[in-house]
């Protein structure tokens, strides 16, 4: 006679507005049909009796943007846990030490995250040499025919030099994107050694080599104590006149204020899928008259390029509970360097 195996207790672990966006109805359904999905609202925070009633039960934890810190708190109310499954990328700020201490198998969707990213990424590398920007901005202003390689005479993409810094998941995949083209591709990363370069087709060079002579520089590495302002005023100010600076990693690894100089200068350009807060509203006033940078020398786009929209819904969720469904073992995604310090690239 044979057994059947228990399915296991699924509890979703973030705010209602997260999880109405990365679960619809059709898609919790599905994932009913193929655990014992406790709830099909999620826990908002720990501390209930609902709450804590969940947890005793859950074997899995599917979270997402803002769910609460799992502590040691939390683990002792959930003594059958034994995956975490998160439905979006970095899972630093809820996954505490703890939980690796414990033994909690942890995985993330960052995955879901890398082609959305590295895809807009090149969108925005390839037209940054051809000075698509500025050229449409000068024929709307015009309003006659522009002769672009007089108005740029270095214009095109073969033989430019292309800056990468961050070799991780979407930084390889830029690296990747840009094969086909004649273009050089130099790297800044401390964890990229020479043998590893070799296999992407890059060089490996340090942090200010690359900024100072890189046509193009685009920002991919993760956000650490370490890399706090990794793009100082000192980088910022060695941009070449008329590169482009393209950043879909974190606000805070840039110097705001330093780089908000330089584009007011006029002599570089800025693509900003982020910025830290509050300072937004100064990157939109260069827009305003008489300032050099006008909007053609830079975009902003609000942390938007991920998984967003169907890509968020239709790769996110899938990617972060397809292991918890077969209930396979998931995994520690990060290397420990990779979550606790990044060296000085100089």
């Amino acid at each position: 006679m044979s057994h059947q195996t228990p399915l296991p207790n699924v509890v979703l672990a973030m705010p209602a507005d997260i999880a109405n966006k990365l679960f619809r109805p059709r898609l919790l359904d599905i994932l009913a049909a193929q655990v014992n999905l406790l709830s099909r609202e999620p826990l908002e925070e720990f501390a209930s009796a609902a709450s804590l009633d969940l947890l005793a039960q859950a074997d899995i934890l599917i979270t997402g943007w803002g769910c609460h810190r799992i502590n040691a708190e939390v683990l002792q109310a959930a003594p059958r846990l034994r995956h975490i499954l998160h439905a979006s990328g970095t899972v630093k700020s809820h996954i505490s030490e703890v939980c690796w201490e414990r033994c909690i198998e942890v995985s993330t969707a960052a995955d879901a995250n890398t082609n959305p990213v590295a895809g807009y990424t090149l969108a925005m590398l390839l037209p940054a040499n051809k000075n698509i920007l500025p050229l449409s901005r000068q024929l709307h202003v015009k309003r006659y025919p522009v002769d672009p390689e007089g108005e740029f005479p270095l214009l095109g993409n073969d033989r430019k030099r292309l800056g990468i810094i961050g070799a991780a998941k979407i930084g390889r995949q830029v690296i990747r994107l840009l094969q086909p083209f004649d273009v050089e591709v130099v790297v800044a990363d401390p964890f990229l050694d020479d043998a590893e370069a070799a296999v992407l087709g890059v060089t490996v060079v340090k942090l200010e080599d690359l900024a100072s002579t890189s046509d193009v520089v685009s920002l991919h590495a993760p956000s650490l104590p370490s890399t706090l302002n990794l793009i100082d005023a000192d980088i910022i100010a060695s941009f070449r006149p008329g590169a482009t600076f393209i950043n879909t990693a974190r606000g805070e690894l840039v110097d705001q204020d330093a780089l908000l100089r330089r584009l007011e200068t006029g002599d570089l350009s800025a693509v900003l899928d982020v910025t830290t807060l509050g300072v937004t509203g100064r990157f939109w006033l260069l827009q305003q008259p008489g300032c050099a940078a006008h909007p053609a020398h830079r975009r902003i786009t609000g942390h938007r390029i991920g998984t967003a929209g169907g890509h968020r819904r239709g790769r996110s969720h899938s990617r972060g509970t397809r292991g918890a469904i077969a209930f396979r073992p998931a995994s520690r995604t990060f290397a420990p360097h990779r979550i606790v310090a990044w060296p000085h690239l100089g």
